[in-house]
C-alpha cells in the first residue's frame, strides 16, 4: 500500500481508511501509544499498537528517534488531544535510535544546543516549523514573478567582478596555495590560474541580472551569495540566498511598488498556508521572551506583526527627513541611541531603522535619496548631486530588509562614479556596453532570503533559518 504523508490524514476525513504511513517516533508512551512525525506537517499522528499483538522485543525498538513503517486503520480517538489515530494492525521497524545515545529525547532543548547537533535539528518541532515556512517563502517568490511575467535567471557563483566594491570576497582558485606561481614584480600569477584571472565567489548577482533586464526587461535572480566579512554576530552569515529583482524602463518609484508588493505576497502566502507552524513559532516566542525586560520583547505577537506588514501601506519619506525626525526625538536628544546622529550624513543602524518603524510610524517604512557616500557606485545620481535615488525598506523587529535603487544609466557618470570607488574600468567593460547601447532608466533591489525567514518565524538568529549555516570558523558537512 502507498504511504499516506500525515499532513493529508489529519487535514481530511479519512475516519475508516486502510493507510501505510511511515516516519519517526517522538515519544512512545505506555508501550501503547505511538506520537509519529513524518514532516509533512507540525502535527503528530498517534498511532495505537496494542501489546498483545506484537513481540515484545519488536516493542521495545519503538524508541525516540526510530524510523517506522506503520500499517493499520484511521478511527475516531477515544483519547483527548487528536480528532483521530491509527490503529495499528502491521508495524516494522525502519531504523533503531538508541534512547541511551540519541541527543534529541522529549524535552525543551536551547537553540544553542542544537546548533551544535545541526545535522539532527530538522527534527524538532521549532525547525522543521522554520524549513517548511521556507520552502512555502521561496515558492511563493517564484509564484509572485513568474505571475508577474518576470523570467527567472541564474546568475554565476563564481565571478570576476565584486558588485559591492566592499571587497569582502572569498578567492576561488585552483593554484597550488603553498608554492604558487609568481609574476616578475612577485606577485602570485593569476594567469595560470584555472580562469586566467582572478576569481571570487559571488557577493551579488545583481549586474548580472541588470544585462538581463536589458534585454529581457523583467527578470530576477535567487541565488546563494558569499561575503568573507568577519562578522560573528546573530544577524550575518557567510553564505546566504538573495533575490535580486532588476525591471527595465522603470524608476525608483516602480522599484518601490514592486518591492511592497512582493513583500506582501510572500507574507499573505506564508500566513494562508503555514498557520499551523506560525501558531507554533508564535507561542515559542512568547514562553522564550517571558523572562525578559519588556523593551527586549517582540513589539506584537508574531501573527500580528505580519498581518500589520500586510494591511498597512508604508510610509514613504527621504533620508533627510528621517534625519530630522530621528535629531529630535527623545532617545537621540537623551543619548540613549547606541549611535547618536550628529548631522545629515550618517550611515542609519538598526536601532534607528526600528525607531522609525516602531514608534514615529507604527508601520513599515521606505527611505529614499540617501547620501551618495553611503551607498554603491551603481546608484542614480540625483540632481542635486548629493544623493542617490536608492531606497530601504525597513520592518518591525529587524530594520532594513530591502535595499535597492534606481541604477544609473548614464554613461558619464556611471564612469565618474567607478573612478570615485576606484573600480578598474576595463574589467567592467562589459557591464559598460550596458550603458553604451541601448540604455534606458531600470531599476532594482536585493532582499536578503534569510532576513526575510528571521521575520517572518520570528528566529532571533540567522543562523537558525538556513539548513546549513555558514559562519567564521564553521563549515560543518
Amino acid at each position: 500500500m502507498k504511504r499516506s504523508k500525515i499532513m493529508s490524514i489529519i487535514g481530511s476525513d479519512s475516519i475508516g481508511q486502510e493507510v501505510t504511513v511511515c516516519g519517526w517516533v517522538r515519544t512512545f508512551r505506555n508501550n501503547q501509544f505511538i506520537a509519529l512525525n513524518d514532516g509533512s506537517t507540525i502535527k503528530t499522528l498517534q498511532c495505537v499498537v496494542d501489546r498483545e499483538t506484537f513481540d515484545e522485543s519488536e516493542l521495545k525498538r519503538i524508541a525516540t528517534g526510530a524510523a517506522l513503517r506503520l500499517k493499520g486503520e484511521i478511527v475516531e480517538s477515544q483519547g483527548k488531544g487528536q480528532a483521530m489515530e491509527l490503529k495499528v494492525a502491521e508495524l516494522k521497524v525502519l531504523g533503531d535510535s538508541d534512547p541511551e545515545k540519541y541527543p534529541l529525547q522529549p524535552k525543551k532543548h536551547s537553540l544553542e544546543f542544537l546548533r551544535d547537533i545541526a545535522h539532527l535539528r530538522m527534527r524538532t518541532n521549532t525547525f522543521s516549523a522554520v524549513f517548511r515556512i521556507r520552502h512555502a517563502a521561496a515558492f511563493a517568490i517564484h509564484e509572485f514573478f513568474n505571475n508577474r511575467g518576470f523570467v527567472y535567471i541564474h546568475s554565476p557563483i563564481i565571478t570576476g567582478s565584486d558588485a559591492e566594491g566592499a571587497g569582502e570576497m572569498f578567492k576561488v582558485t585552483t593554484l597550488d596555495l603553498k608554492n604558487p606561481p609568481k609574476t616578475d614584480e612577485g606577485e602570485v600569477d593569476f594567469k595560470q590560474d584555472f580562469f586566467n584571472k582572478e576569481t571570487n565567489l559571488t557577493v551579488s548577482g545583481q549586474l548580472e541580472a541588470e544585462l538581463g533586464a536589458l534585454a529581457l526587461s523583467d527578470v530576477y535572480t535567487f541565488a546563494p551569495t558569499f561575503r568573507a566579512e568577519n562578522s560573528n554576530t546573530s544577524r550575518h552569515l557567510a553564505e546566504f540566498w538573495m533575490i535580486e529583482p532588476e525591471i527595465a524602463f522603470a524608476d525608483i518609484h516602480d522599484d518601490m511598488d514592486l518591492a511592497e508588493d512582493m513583500l506582501k505576497y510572500i507574507i499573505k502566502y506564508v500566513m494562508e498556508n503555514c498557520q499551523d507552524d506560525l501558531e507554533f513559532l508564535e507561542n515559542r516566542l512568547i514562553q522564550e521572551e517571558k523572562n525578559k525586560p519588556q523593551n527586549e520583547r517582540s513589539p506584537m505577537p508574531l501573527r500580528e506583526k505580519l498581518q500589520f506588514c500586510l494591511d498597512e501601506d508604508y510610509e514613504r519619506l527621504t533620508y533627510t527627513e528621517a534625519i530630522r525626525i530621528l535629531m529630535n526625538s527623545k532617545p537621540n536628544k537623551k543619548k540613549k541611541f547606541q549611535f547618536v546622529i550628529e548631522d545629515w550624513g550618517a550611515d542609519l543602524q538598526s536601532e534607528h531603522e526600528r525607531y522609525l518603524v516602531e514608534k514615529h510610524f507604527k508601520k513599515p517604512v521606505i527611505l529614499t535619496g540617501y547620501p551618495k557616500e553611503i551607498k554603491a557606485f551603481y546608484m542614480r545620481l540625483n540632481d542635486d548631486d548629493k544623493t542617490v535615488a536608492a531606497m530601504d525598506i525597513l520592518f518591525p523587529g529587524i530594520g532594513e530588509i530591502v535595499g535597492g535603487s534606481q541604477r544609473e544609466e548614464r554613461l558619464d557618470v556611471l564612469e565618474r562614479r567607478m573612478t570615485e570607488f576606484d573600480i578598474p574600468h576595463e574589467e567592467m567593460e562589459w557591464f559598460l556596453d550596458t550603458r553604451r547601447f541601448g540604455t534606458c532608466p531600470h531599476a532594482g533591489f536585493g532582499l536578503g532570503f534569510e532576513r526575510m525567514i528571521m521575520f517572518v518565524t520570528g528566529m532571533s538568529n540567522i543562523r537558525d533559518v538556513i539548513p546549513f549555516p555558514r559562519f567564521p570558523g564553521s563549515a560543518e558537512f
